[in-house]
């Protein structure tokens, strides 16, 4: 996913730095009335962007020839909302093309909007919508999860093509689509369920918190 240095126009670059601005700072607004509300929830603030940094590291080969990896988007999403995951993926994103040369500075807006926007609203609506459906919480964030980071790839797709759109932008977001989104299904499954297996730790020896965050489903409040 991580959109390499100097890959993307300027015009590109500076349309995707602004929107993802806006968000970011609705985002910081938000992580400082929940740590206000709730001080306990920093911790656990840590552990989301700890677990995105960590997963959105490991770059796997896919088999078109590019690079994979998971995005771990999903857990922040489901317990703090997207804005908030937008602040944390900004902060791994950052690092990341500071230490590992994964990603850039110039398309840091391009790619906080793909996997800190895009992937963590998708997330939370899922998540939302399955829990207030009465789903359990556990089934809930496998689906957010997983589809957060599928269409984290589905977003870069669309950002790839509206740049390069030869010889239409159809054609390159098909190409596009076939090379990261595609390829990405097994990956986003195995998220899904290591997403799972923290997510019931929590729910196990942190409970009154979750609760407190509203990020259970109303059958487990």
């Amino acid at each position: 996913m991580h959109i390499m240095e100097g890959y993307l126009p300027g015009q590109w670059c500076l349309i995707w730095i602004v929107i993802s601005l806006i968000i970011v700072a609705y985002g910081i607004y938000q992580i400082k009335k929940i740590v206000d509300e709730t001080p306990e929830s920093k911790a656990l603030l840590a552990v989301s962007g700890a677990f995105m940094f960590i997963l959105s590291s490991l770059k796997l080969p896919s088999v078109t020839g590019s690079c994979s990896h998971p995005c771990g988007n999903g857990l922040g999403a489901a317990l703090f909302g997207p804005a908030v995951t937008a602040v944390l993926a900004t902060i791994v994103l950052l690092f990341q093309a500071i230490l590992l040369a994964h990603g850039g500075l110039t398309t840091l807006g391009a790619n906080i909007f793909s996997m800190g926007i895009v992937g963590p609203f998708i997330a939370w609506i899922v998540y939302k919508g399955l829990t207030k459906a009465n789903v359990s919480s556990t089934i809930a964030i496998f689906f957010a999860a997983f589809l957060g980071d599928l269409l984290t790839y589905v977003a870069t797709s669309f950002q790839l093509a509206i740049a390069f759109p030869t010889p239409s932008f159809g054609t390159a977001l098909v190409n596009f689509l076939t090379i990261f989104a595609i390829t990405q299904v097994p990956l986003a499954i195995g998220e899904g369920i290591l997403t799972v297996i923290i997510w019931d730790r929590l729910k196990e020896y942190k409970p009154k918190l979750l609760d407190k965050l509203g990020a259970l489903a109303p059958n487990e409040a």
